[in-house]
């Protein structure tokens, strides 16, 4: 199953996509990580929990992270403290950006 492009999810991300679920009801959403400075595309059901969607993304942007749990997950800007809800109880459909960056704020050096 193809899903079309669109626009918002076509944004600064890397080419293909991580394909989660491919079933007649995927759509594809937009995962950028602050820290690596990039964006991949994931298809998958509006069922899959942020949690999924979340590792899925991180193991591509941010491979060398260890300890997911040191990382939160933002959708339009507020933080989703349980990430074992689903994409649709976040209020995400086709399209949306979740935001992947560290719980905690970095030195600069």
């Amino acid at each position: 199953m193809s899903t079309p492009m669109l626009f918002a999810n076509a944004l600064r991300a890397q080419p293909g996509a991580i394909v989660l679920d491919d079933g007649a009801d995927a759509v594809t959403i937009r995962v950028q990580a602050a820290e690596a400075w990039d964006a991949v595309r994931v298809t998958c059901r509006l069922t899959a929990t942020v949690a999924e969607v979340k590792r899925a993304a991180m193991a591509v942007l941010l491979p060398d992270v260890v300890a997911t749990d040191d990382y939160c997950v933002k959708f339009r800007g507020a933080l989703i403290d349980n990430e074992s809800i689903s994409l649709a109880q976040a209020g995400a459909k086709a399209a949306s950006t979740l935001f992947v960056t560290a719980r905690r704020r970095r030195p600069i050096l």
